[in-house]
């Protein structure tokens, strides 16, 4: 749809569906072709790009053989090297992030440890889609969002509310959530006392009950 009216391809092209990302930018690098889009929320993906068969068929074969060569195997091998090792070391800046948010009191070190340790296993990995993995805001913004975001769905029954679909709904309990994540790390940042019916201690201790059963 292009406001409202329907289009139809010309006559010889088709449909190249997402995922071979270096065969879409050659296909639309090459000439005509039309790029569909689907907006789900305020998210934005990718169905595919229309083209001249013609042109997918011939970048295709051009990249099968290109893909076939030993150069290109060591070209592929030294990139893996490099994004593993690019990785390493945001998970190990997006660590200390954590712990720099968190400054719990020395008493709960451990406890701090093992809340970092958490937050970033879940939210670091490749293609997570989680705030960490954007860029738009600093290191630090993404660090606290990853805390409140994981102790909402850990801490909280944030998962299993009904929330009414009205506009700001769903804002307003995640901000009035996020407040009560905020008084509880406080507590931890003065040095209260550890209390074992905690809901943050409870959820760590939870999953690493999990972790020790699937090990």
């Amino acid at each position: 749809m292009a406001g409202g009216a329907v289009l139809h391809a010309p006559a010889g092209w088709i449909l190249l569906p997402p995922g071979d990302p270096g065969l879409t930018r050659r296909v639309k690098a090459a000439g005509d072709h039309w790029v569909v889009q689907e907006k789900v929320g305020r998210k934005l993906f990718s169905r595919g790009v229309w083209a001249a068969r013609e042109t997918i068929d011939r970048i295709r074969g051009e990249l099968e053989a290109e893909r076939s060569t030993d150069a290109y195997a060591r070209k592929q091998a030294s990139a893996a090297k490099r994004r593993d090792a690019a990785q390493a070391e945001y998970v190990e800046d997006f660590h200390a992030a954590i712990r720099n948010f968190l400054r719990f009191h020395e008493r709960h070190a451990g406890l701090a440890e093992r809340l970092a340790a958490a937050v970033t296993a879940h939210a670091t990995p490749v293609g997570s889609g989680t705030v960490a993995r954007t860029e738009r805001i600093p290191i630090e913004r993404r660090a606290e969002a990853a805390v409140i975001a994981w102790m909402r769905h850990q801490t909280t029954a944030y998962d299993a509310m009904k929330i009414p679909r009205v506009k700001g709904g769903r804002r307003e309990v995640r901000r009035m959530l996020a407040q009560r994540s905020q008084e509880l790390l406080q507590r931890y940042r003065t040095g209260d006392p550890a209390d074992g019916s905690c809901l943050l201690t409870r959820a760590l201790t939870s999953l690493d009950t999990a972790r020790a059963a699937s090990a």
